[in-house]
Parts: structure tokens; sequence; C-alpha cells
């Protein structure tokens, strides 16, 4: 006979990715007695979406993703989301320096590594659009030190497997970041658990999963399966929250609050060519975004990237989308159909009628044949050889489906968290630059769910000793943007720009 309990606590986090080991280290900071349990359907931390060969690794500081700054009707460039995205990666710096001042996490070597961002493009269009990007992104001390050549040579210097084998006359452009970074957020979620799991009233409870969630007398009951030995657990909290990647939606959806009603979910599947040749790898120390193909989605912006993986250094090209109905790599061919509710049915359809040209996308790069990829691969590398790379399994993103007036139902390509009017449960949904932005969502997260705690003299006292730029936009002070990256630089072992 399996066993049954029942166990109160103050806080439910489902999911063991950066999304929860942020939020459940922000609480214990804030709250040092505060009682935390943390179900995990895996085996182990940060395995779905938060693992180094599963996401997309970058610290987004948007210094090289194209995606993040559109061009307008007007021909200007907006860069108003980058400035955002960039702000929120100096938040996540804080705070992990501040862990890492205070002992409380590992060294930084092993998650986070200098590594220069790069844009690429070529073509009139392209060159044109990137060196108006340049001229408005330097209009804010946050992209200070970013250099832009539009010089075969001087591109060759920085990024040579770019640069060999492309002809002379073609019209190609980059700028380069050297304050960009390398972050392993499967490592970092890791070291997060450890330090949790080393503190009291904080369990993990791996090879749990979720079966239900229901509401009574103003506390959550969450019940859960131990899938080793069917013991079914309930946990009692006022407080929950889903990071469990592509499994949230389904469980958001099971919690039945109104927020939930209208967002459904479109999962996306990913593949990288891994390179296999160490000569090849260690010529090339960058991560190179390029622009999205026309009609492809942002989160296929290819990119030639240098990661640090268990120690090692890889280098990466992709990612090439794929379709799936999984919403995890270790989820169901269901998951997808089972997520199809009354309340987001018309969302859904709305969405992928007016999505088709990415539905098409993402039928025709499940069928491309190495060869193709091979053919991908050389518009960033044009003398890249099929033997010295492999095709390697990344990691399932479910966009947000949300439902809207006018148009019935839109497709989101970022990160968004749904949560209940009295703040008891939220969930995160969606995917880049999530993790990157881990620290800054979960603060807002913290400042929605625990209202008032959040306003305390005490909370707010703490919040600025963990976040030195807390409250203030660093894109309005450079002062300040200067001595906090000085600050985490030093304690991270990072780039700095000298004045």
């Amino acid at each position: 006979m399996a066993n049954r309990t029942t166990k109160e606590t103050d806080v439910i986090l489902i999911g063991a990715g950066i999304m929860s080991a942020t939020l459940a280290m922000l609480l214990k900071q804030l709250n040092p007695s505060i009682r935390i349990e943390i179900v995990e359907r895996l085996d182990s931390a940060a395995a779905e979406s938060s693992d180094a060969w599963n996401n997309a690794g970058t610290g987004h500081s948007a210094f090289c993703e194209l995606n993040y700054t559109p061009e307008k009707e007007d021909g200007s460039i907006d860069i108003s989301k980058a400035i955002k995205i960039a702000e929120s990666f100096e938040v996540s710096k804080q705070f992990w320096a501040y862990l890492v001042a205070n002992q409380v996490i590992e060294l930084p070597d092993s998650f986070i590594k200098p590594i220069p961002h790069m844009s690429f493009v070529w073509g009139e269009k392209n060159v044109s659009y990137l060196r108006k990007r340049y001229e408005t992104m330097q209009t804010c001390h946050l992209f200070e030190g970013m250099q832009y050549s539009e010089d075969h040579d001087l591109i060759k210097e920085w990024v040579p497997l770019v640069m060999e084998g492309r002809k002379a006359d073609e019209h190609v452009a980059a700028t380069k970041m050297d304050l960009g970074t390398d972050v392993n957020f499967g490592t970092l979620t890791r070291n997060l658990f450890a330090a949790l799991s080393a503190m009291e009233n904080v369990n993990l409870h791996f090879k749990h999963g979720v079966t239900n969630l229901k509401k009574k007398n103003n506390k959550w009951h969450v019940k859960v399966l131990h899938e080793v030995n069917n013991d079914l657990h309930t946990l009692v909290a006022p407080f929950v929250f889903i990071g469990a990647g592509g499994g949230s939606l389904p469980l958001l959806l099971k919690s039945k609050i109104p927020e939930s009603k209208g967002f459904g979910g479109f999962p996306v599947s990913g593949q990288w060519l891994r390179c296999t040749n160490e000569e090849v790898i260690e010529q090339h120390a960058a991560k190179v975004y390029g622009a999205a193909a026309v009609g492809s989605p942002p989160m296929s912006v290819p990119h030639l990237d240098t990661r640090w993986i268990k120690g090692k250094r890889e280098l990466l090209f992709g990612p090439y989308a794929g379709f799936t109905t999984k919403f995890l790599k270790s989820g169901s061919w269901l998951d997808l159909i089972k997520s199809i509710k009354f309340s987001n049915i018309k969302a859904m359809i709305f969405a992928g009628v007016r999505n088709m040209p990415l539905t098409k996308y993402l039928i025709d790069q499940v069928r491309l044949t190495p060869d193709a990829r091979l053919e991908a691969l050389r518009e960033y590398y044009p003398n890249a050889r099929k033997e010295d790379w492999e095709l390697a399994v990344a990691g399932y993103r479910v966009q947000v489906i949300k439902k809207h007036e006018e148009e019935g139902g839109i497709l989101e390509f970022g990160t968004e968290v749904v949560s209940a009017a009295d703040g008891s449960i939220a969930a995160l949904l969606g995917a880049s630059p999530g993790a990157s932005t881990a620290v800054s969502i979960m603060i807002d997260l913290v400042k929605k769910c625990f209202p008032e705690q959040a306003k305390s003299a005490e909370w707010q006292k703490k919040l600025k000793e963990m976040i030195p730029s807390y409250g203030k936009p660093l894109n309005k002070d450079e002062a300040l943007t200067l001595h906090v990256r000085e600050f985490t630089g030093e304690v991270l072992g990072l780039q700095q720009l000298h004045h």
C-alpha cells in the first residue's frame, strides 16, 4: 500500500530550474525562516530548459541579438527592448555577485565567463540596418564600448572562421561587444540548489510529479506523486509558483484560476550542430548572432556560439527549429492535444491561422537534410566541413499563445508571468530571454505575490543590499552603471570597461 501524507509549508515551487532556484534564493535571503518545498519530476535539477545543451546559454544582454532591436516603419531602430534586457541582465549579475561575495554559492568561474558578443550580417539591406542599430545604441551608455566595422581584415581578426573563404567583394558588417558573457545556467541552477538544500526548512523532492492542485480555505493543496514508489503526498501552502518550463502551462490550466483562461502553448523543438574538431573550436572565441530569415521566429536566429560546458570549451551552431507536440524533452507526445481546453481553443485556432508561415517554417526545418543544415552553417563559416559537426538535440520551448481582443489569439515570443489576482499562485510561461532575466522577473513576482512584506523597510533594505541598483533605472544613470559593472566584474571575474 502506497503511503499518503500531508505537509504544511509556506511556499511550494514546482520545477527545479533556474526560475524556482532564483525565487527560492531570493525568498530565503529576504526571510531566512520561510519554509519552502520544491518538487521536480526528473531526478536532478536543471535537467530541462536550464541545462547547458538545452538552452541558449548566452548571458542575454541584448548586445548581439538583432530581434530585440526591430526597425520601425519610418526606418528608425527601436532599442527600448534591448535597454530593458540589458538592465535586467545587470540585475542578475548583481544578485549573483552578492551571493558569491557572501559565500552563499560557489565560485563563478564554473558558471560565467567573459566572451565577446557579436552581430554579423551581409548584403546591403542588412549592413545598412546594422549600421543604424549601432548608431542608435551608442545613444545609451549601457552599450558603451561596442565596436562597429565593415572592414574584412578587422572582422577577420575578431572572428577568423567567419571570414575565411568569403568573397572579397561581399558587403559585410559586424559589431563586437567585449562585455559579453557565456552563462552555464545548468551549473548556476545546481549551485543555487546545493546552497538551498543546506539551509533550514528547504526540501527538494526529485522524481515527484504534480498530479493536481486545488485551492481550499485560502490555501493551495498540491497533490504530488512519487514516480518510483507511488507514494501520494499533499503539500499545503498559501503560495505556489509553477516554474516547470514547458510543463507550466498544463499545471496553470489545472489551477483553474480565471487569469489562466485563454492561454495556450505552441511547442517548438530545437537542434544544434556541435563541432567535434578541437582545432576548429580553438579558432573561434565569440558568440556571433545573425539576422533571422524572413518569416522565421525570433528564437531561430542562427548563431555560431562559443560555450563552456562541463568545464570544456565547445562550439555550436544553430538552433534549427523543429515541429513537436511535446512540451518538454521528457514530456509526452500528447502534451499539445491535452493542453487544448474550451477556454483557450479559440486563441489557439486564431494564433495557428495567423502564424501559418511559422508552422510552414517549422515543418520545413524538420525536413532539412544534413546538406541543407551545412549550407546554413556555411553562411556563417564558409569553410565548414561536414565531418567536423554532429547533430545534437537542444531543449524544447513552448511559445505562449494568449487571447487577444481584436485578433482572437496571438503568439508571444517573450516570457510571461501569469498570477492570480490574490497573488497566491503564479506561473512562468514562455522562453527567451528567460534565464538571463530571471532575477528581475522573480523580483517583480515577489512584489506582486508578497506585496505587504515587499513594501516593508526590512525587505526594501535587503533588496538594495543584494541589488545596489534596485529601484533605479540603469539606463538613466551612467555613474551607477559603471559602479555596478565594476563590482560585478570584479567578483565574477568578467571584462571591465576602462575609462
